[in-house]
């Protein structure tokens, strides 16, 4: 029995099957591991802390930090990244550095910075608050400034040599808070795009999976199903019960996976960051509508208080409030950080009245006053 093929297929049979062999072998592969993907993008050194390259006997090495780094919106913030040569060279050779943002949830790279010896240019957002660090021989950290929420995520340094390219991967983390957010309009009402502008009215953005991850670590625990910044939807189980996954299930992060963008609905976990403001409980003669309220705090030369802001200063400034308060989204929420009898359950949290009335004339408002 003769088989019959073609002379180019037969001919790259060989190399066909060395490929094969050597694909498990190759990083950066995208993998599936039972719960997220995880990949390298574009090849390069798929880790935090360490890459390098050869080129003429001389290893290019870029090293960056392992561990994440940590900070608050509106600070200064330096991702460390250095360079050198193995062996060492005796004359200083010329190089092309740049920084970049990954993408996140499928968005595209956002080039920050590049630079030429002195010479530099940063891009978009960035323009303005980057620059350069180069005190230190190869020394090629990035400092950035007045940071915003949108900026934590992951951030690569790669600096090239000729031909040869290195890079190094730095994670940047701000100190917030994730609750769970549903509309006026209540439960599950939201796709991804209305959660994305529903976390943004409340000064934050969709968490993330890591984020939402930390916050079940330190006690989160909610029922409903919400968007995260990679359009999957989840929700962070402390205490099994049937309505929420079942009894025989162990606590956890439970995942209905990646949802289509417009079609599917449900609520958002948001994130928001410590703030440089405060907020406090206007005290009133009287109790005010959702009018009077953001009148009240205006006259206060503030401005009512949104729920990611009241979230914050409960996190990060103790706020402790036992009296229910406007808020900009027109729900009634307080503060409680040290738990008491008649102030609702023995956990600290935000307590929520819902969406009253908006004529309805309740204790006060909680307004915001930016330092």
């Amino acid at each position: 029995m003769h088989r019959s093929c073609c002379c180019g297929c037969c001919a790259a049979a060989p190399w066909v099957l060395v490929l094969l062999f050597l694909l498990p072998c190759v990083s950066g592969l995208p993998f599936y591991n039972g719960f997220y993907y995880s990949n390298s993008p574009n090849g390069r050194n798929p880790g935090n802390g360490y890459g390098e390259g050869l080129f003429n006997g001389v290893k290019l090495v870029v090293e960056t930090p392992e561990e994440t780094l940590f900070t608050h919106r509106g600070a200064t913030v330096t991702l460390p990244c250095h360079y050198h040569y193995e062996p060492a060279l005796a004359s200083p050779r010329p190089v092309r550095i740049k920084w970049w943002k990954l993408s996140e949830n499928g968005a595209p790279e956002q080039d920050v910075l590049v630079a030429i010896g002195k010479r530099h240019r940063s891009f978009g957002d960035y323009q303005g608050r980057v620059h350069l660090r180069q005190d230190k021989e190869r020394e090629v950290s990035l400092e950035l400034w007045d940071l915003r929420l949108e900026d934590y995520g992951r951030y690569r340094c790669e600096v090239i040599d000729g031909l040869e390219d290195e890079s190094g991967l730095v994670e940047l983390e701000l100190r917030g808070v994730v609750f769970p957010y549903q509309p006026p309009q209540g439960r599950y009402q939201l796709n991804f795009h209305e959660a994305q502008q529903a976390c943004e009215e409340q000064d934050a953005v969709v968490a993330s999976f890591e984020q939402l991850f930390r916050a079940w670590e330190e006690g989160l625990d909610w029922c409903n199903a919400g968007w995260l910044q990679d359009a999957t939807v989840q929700y962070p189980i402390t205490l099994p019960r049937e309505p929420c996954g079942g009894l025989g299930l162990a606590p956890g992060v439970r995942s209905y996976g990646p949802r289509h963008h417009r079609l599917h609905r449900y609520d958002v976990f948001c994130f928001a960051a410590a703030l440089k403001g405060r907020v406090y409980y206007l005290e009133h003669p009287e109790k005010l509508t959702l009018k009077e309220a953001r009148e009240a705090c205006q006259e206060d030369g503030a401005q009512i208080a949104k729920v990611g802001q009241l979230f914050a200063a409960w996190k990060f400034r103790g706020l402790d409030r036992c009296d229910a308060g406007w808020l900009a989204d027109g729900s009634a929420r307080y503060p409680v950080a040290h738990p008491r009898p008649n102030c609702g359950p023995p956990e600290p949290g935000v307590r929520s009245f819902g969406f009253p009335d908006p004529q309805s004339r309740l204790d006060g408002v909680y307004c915001y006053r930016p330092r």
